[in-house]
């Protein structure tokens, strides 16, 4: 829920929450009927509705791959995340995933709640996936296998080098970057982007939702799970939950933006994959995924509050990036505000410092190398009033908002 302190303390928000709200009740009445179809959709809106909405921008077939590949992968990744799978039992499900996507009666207890339901009713995935045509079938399959076997070797080892955390990520999330672009390509609505710029995209993700849930991770139960590598983190701590303890904030907080320092890296990669997309779905989808992570590393830099809690993008903001992104000019933008807010936040004294800036200063070159910051949407630097014919449009709208809802009582 949003508070209505938050919708007068950025009122520009409004419109797009509003927005956002009416595209999700849209989306939810579009769920096909055909029963495997309306699980995979309604499981969709369950466990990711932002993805749910900007999928739903895509072509039918497409929208129908992309969403199967999610679902698949979610499922794999809720074996992977559930700790109370031994180890024996957990690695031959990874390693034999991409079999079991065409064995309808295939299923397998574990997860909760939402996800628990996905792995119960995994055949209505298994039936949705064997309808989509043999091109898409073979990405996913191959996507699954690779992401599969990366899972079950860093099942049995934690990440210690920088080198490792890089390929555990790419297991995990730049095969889903190289899948993706194997889905446009064989909707034949895109070229086939390079793997390298595909792995980027992935890895840019992965390393922020790492960075982010720090502290669900560490506090996992019946056991920790840990994916700061350790070359990072020692130079900080003797070990990893050490960071949440108060009497290392100083230290946590170095650690933390030596963690950024390192996802800023795929910044560029990111820019490059996003200006050669030429379908404008398709570049919706990538790009809002995108300006979030930049968006959410901004908020965690210099941020003890990631060892103490969940530290995410407000929600009217995340509708705002949603209603506003359309061209490149706005990713632009975007990229180019989040990190003028993150370099604001470097201390000239901590460790990495210079390494930091140097990376935000590749981007900002970049990003305005391109020539579009003249036309770009900010997201962070717009104007906090409202006007008096806005606000009358806004109370007028919420005033017949509220008659409608009262009618169908």
């Amino acid at each position: 829920m949003v508070s209505i302190g938050a919708i007068l303390k950025h009122p520009d928000e409004f419109r797009p929450l509003l927005k956002l709200k009416l595209a999700s009740k849209h989306a939810e009445k579009q769920i096909p009927h055909e029963p495997h179809w309306h699980f995979c959709y309604s499981m969709l809106h369950k466990v990711s509705r932002s993805f749910a909405l900007v999928i739903q921008q895509l072509g039918p077939e497409l929208r129908n791959a992309v969403a199967i590949f999610y679902l698949v992968l979610r499922a794999l990744d809720t074996v992977e995340d559930d700790t109370s799978i031994p180890n024996d039992i957990k690695v031959p499900i990874l390693e034999a995933f991409h079999r079991h996507i065409y064995d309808r009666d295939w299923h397998f207890a574990c997860g909760t709640n939402h996800y628990k339901v996905l792995m119960d009713e995994f055949h209505h995935v298994t039936t949705a996936f064997l309808e989509l045509g043999k091109g898409y079938q073979e990405a996913i399959e191959e996507i699954t296998k690779r992401m599969g076997a990366g899972m079950a070797k860093f099942i049995l080892k934690e990440v210690e080098t920088v080198d490792e955390y890089d390929e555990y990520c790419h297991y995990v999330a730049g095969l889903v970057g190289l899948g993706l672009s194997k889905l446009f390509h064989a909707a034949n609505l895109e070229d086939l982007a390079s793997d390298y710029l595909s792995n980027s995209m992935g890895l840019f993700l992965q390393k922020t939702n790492i960075i982010r849930d720090y502290l669900e991770d560490i506090n996992e139960i019946p056991k920790s799970r840990m994916f700061w590598p350790r070359e990072i983190w020692s130079k900080y701590v003797n070990k990893l939950e050490d960071l949440k303890n108060e009497e290392n904030s100083e230290k946590a907080v170095q650690c933390l933006n030596d963690m950024v320092t390192n996802a800023l890296l795929h910044m560029e990669d990111c820019l490059k994959y996003m200006a050669a997309l030429r379908d404008p779905a398709i570049f919706r989808f990538c790009a809002i995924p995108q300006i979030m992570a930049i968006g959410t590393l901004a908020l965690c830099y210099n941020n003890i509050e990631v060892f103490r809690g969940v530290v995410k993008m407000r929600r009217g903001l995340t509708a705002k990036v949603m209603d506003q992104t359309k061209t490149m000019s706005d990713v632009y933008g975007a990229f180019y505000d989040f990190s003028l807010m993150l370099k604001s936040k470097i201390d000239k004294n901590d460790p990495n410092a210079t390494k930091t800036l140097n990376r935000i200063e590749a981007v900002q070159k970049a990003c305005r190398d391109s020539g579009a910051l003249n036309q770009r949407t900010s997201y962070i630097l717009g104007n906090q009033s409202i006007c008096n014919s806005t606000m009358i449009f806004v109370v007028f709208l919420v005033l017949a908002i509220m008659i409608a809802f009262v009618a169908t009582k």
